[in-house]
């Protein structure tokens, strides 16, 4: 298909976007669009150039025979405080509080939009780790964590607390539940789910005591995998994972007063420079 320049970098720029993290070489582009690779890298040496004007995201260019473009997307930080101030407002709604001090989230955790958004600032934190994973376990992280792997380009697995005869052959981990930890509970993961040596990403909705995931990071060690990192979307100020692992969040929630109808929240630590 034979395109104008104008035309050319459209459709280059979408492919892109929509393919982060994967090396594609000059040829692709060149065969696709019946262009010589020169005009082809005259091409990206522009959108390289908006791009990161714009914070869109980064392309680097490798060259050799097994050379080509990776786009790795971004977001500025103004827009992305921007948003998580939006999402400390939309938390701090007195009608959240929920029968015994929860909090609702599930309209937040299923705007794709905000999912988009939450994806891409979560994906920026953890930039400079290679990350081969994102994992969760099969609750209202599910979504978070599928516009994570999405942002990131690549697979996410979902940990179950209940076996699923569809999961084939499973590992199982138990580890404590609840915020007063007296409860012993019991974790799933397919074998097939997860490769030996992979770098995890851990991403869950609401963090209080830490036992779920204190959990998932067994089941890494159970798969001869390693902890690339853990992200929050909101955790409690007086949660007790402080001494397990470290972790980001985007939201920190410092108190829920359930006789007076109010949420105090904060941005999290999501920004704090390591």
């Amino acid at each position: 298909m034979k395109l104008r320049r104008s035309e050319r970098m459209v459709v280059i720029s979408n492919y892109l976007i929509n393919h982060p993290y994967e090396l594609t070489s000059l040829n692709t582009f060149a065969e696709k669009y019946e262009s010589a690779k020169s005009s082809i890298s005259e091409d990206i040496v522009i959108i390289k150039r908006a791009f990161e004007e714009m914070e869109i995201g980064n392309i680097e260019t490798l060259t050799g025979a097994g050379g080509g473009v990776i786009f790795t997307p971004s977001i500025s930080d103004a827009e992305s405080k921007e948003i998580v101030q939006n999402l400390c407002n939309q938390l701090s709604e007195s009608n959240r509080i929920l029968p015994g001090g929860y909090i609702y989230l599930s309209d937040l955790l299923s705007n794709p939009k905000i999912l988009n958004n939450i994806g891409r600032i979560i994906a920026k934190a953890f930039r400079d780790q290679k990350i081969d994973a994102v994992m969760t376990v099969a609750t209202k992280g599910v979504p978070l964590a599928n516009a994570v792997a999405n942002v990131l380009n690549v697979p996410f697995v979902i940990v179950r607390r209940d076996l699923k005869i569809t999961e084939g052959s499973t590992v199982s981990v138990n580890y404590v539940s609840g915020s007063s930890g007296d409860r012993i509970e019991k974790m799933f993961l397919s074998k097939r789910s997860l490769k030996a040596g992979s770098r995890v990403l851990i991403v869950d909705d609401f963090l209080k005591g830490g036992g779920t995931i204190s959990g998932m990071v067994s089941l890494l060690a159970e798969f001869d995998s390693e902890l690339a990192g853990v992200a929050i979307f909101a955790d409690n100020a007086s949660a007790r994972s402080k001494d397990l692992f470290d972790h980001k969040s985007l939201l920190r929630v410092t108190n829920i007063d359930v006789a007076e109808n109010k949420i105090d929240v904060e941005i999290g630590n999501i920004f704090d420079k390591s």
